[in-house]
């Protein structure tokens, strides 16, 4: 934290995060708890030192002290501004503790977004939802991008899947993302239980961080539905199990209510997987190309859709292949950097237009 150090090519600096509540309230256990601002108080004179040979700054994410320092010394140092929110303004998740965010869209956010040179949406619809906060800073719709993976290797995944109990005879349906109520894994294992007894090979994997303690929750209600011995918890995967898991797969499903613009699904396309996902996932091309469906995130919804998709294996395999097509050719990293740099340029020969102006 005390230098750049060169991370894959990129010359990169981090900052050791402060709790300054904890530090000024130690003894009261709910507001010594990180707060999640990632206050990081070098942050400002390290830019401040190099704001002359930068030119321009990009920020990630809403809520934050690295994005709020970034704009500060941005507007400062008159350098052009490009600002993502990466889903965070979506609707829905501006309900989830509403208030905390409701006064730091008044204070902090929306005075940045005002000033901003450009804002990136992931998708058409995160561009609405700058508009719906009353800005109307120039937007650009350029979505994630990703890495197109190299052929599965069958034998390999076997092997590596084998603690999970996965034979050759399932058909795996996925779910991969954080255990939190509006990625709606309570609603897929809902409709998991309906469907079960009439797809005897159906298998549930669940694989991902348990953010608000429901696996327990789940664990119980499959063993009360009997049908324990259906459904996998893998936890947090990463490297080579996420990848045997995605290619493994016979069905991803994210019944999300909220989402910038997923990267599981991205990958889950990428590894010839069918989806099943819901309008909150902000993907309408997954219909348009036949890589799958989009249903509400609604139990009996999913239900109906499950039954659907899991009587047509071959169905499934023919999305996947349509699935994998489209990413190959709308969304691998040549795509997405060559919109990002003309998205720069262009910012930057506005933001120099503009200052010419004010300077007239």
């Amino acid at each position: 934290t005390d230098r750049i150090i060169d991370v894959h090519g990129v010359q990169v600096r981090y900052f050791q995060r402060k709790e300054f509540i904890k530090k000024y309230l130690p003894h009261i256990r709910y507001l010594s708890q990180s707060i999640g601002t990632l206050y990081a108080p070098e942050m400002s004179d390290a830019l401040s030192r190099i704001a002359n040979r930068i030119d321009l700054m990009h920020t990630h994410m809403p809520f934050v002290y690295p994005t709020h320092v970034t704009a500060r010394v941005a507007f400062r140092s008159s350098i052009p501004l490009f600002y993502h929110q990466r889903g965070v303004f979506d609707p829905e998740r501006l309900k989830f503790r509403s208030l905390k965010k409701r006064l730091a869209l008044t204070f902090f956010e929306i005075p940045i977004l005002h000033r901003a040179t450009t804002l990136i949406g992931l998708t058409e619809a995160e561009c609405e939802s700058y508009k719906l906060l009353g800005v109307t800073t120039p937007c650009k719709v350029i979505p994630n991008g990703i890495r197109i993976p190299e052929s599965a290797n069958v034998l390999a995944d076997a092997i590596t899947l084998s603690p999970l109990q996965i034979s050759s005879q399932h058909t795996v349906v996925l779910f991969m993302s954080r255990m939190h109520p509006i990625k709606g894994a309570d609603k897929l294992i809902d409709a998991f239980i309906r469907i079960a007894p009439q797809n005897s090979n159906a298998l549930l994997v669940m694989a991902g961080p348990d953010e608000f303690c429901q696996e327990a929750s789940f664990i119980a209600k499959v063993h009360s539905a009997g049908i324990a011995n259906r459904v996998r918890f893998a936890g947090m995967v990463e490297g080579d199990i996420k990848i045997a898991l995605l290619n493994r797969a016979n069905l991803f499903v994210l019944p999300s209510s909220a989402e910038g613009f997923s990267m599981a699904i991205l990958e889950a396309l990428a590894h010839k997987t069918a989806v099943l996902i819901s309008p909150g996932c902000n993907f309408p091309e997954v219909k348009s190309v036949g890589a799958g469906l989009i249903v509400e995130p609604k139990v009996e919804d999913l239900e109906r859709a499950l039954r659907e998709l899991l009587a047509k294996p071959d169905d499934l395999a023919e999305m996947g292949k349509k699935g994998h097509s489209l990413v190959t050719n709308h969304y691998s990293w040549d795509c997405i950097t060559s919109k990002m740099i003309d998205t720069y340029e262009e910012g930057i020969m506005r933001h120099r237009r503009e200052r010419k102006i004010e300077r007239n």
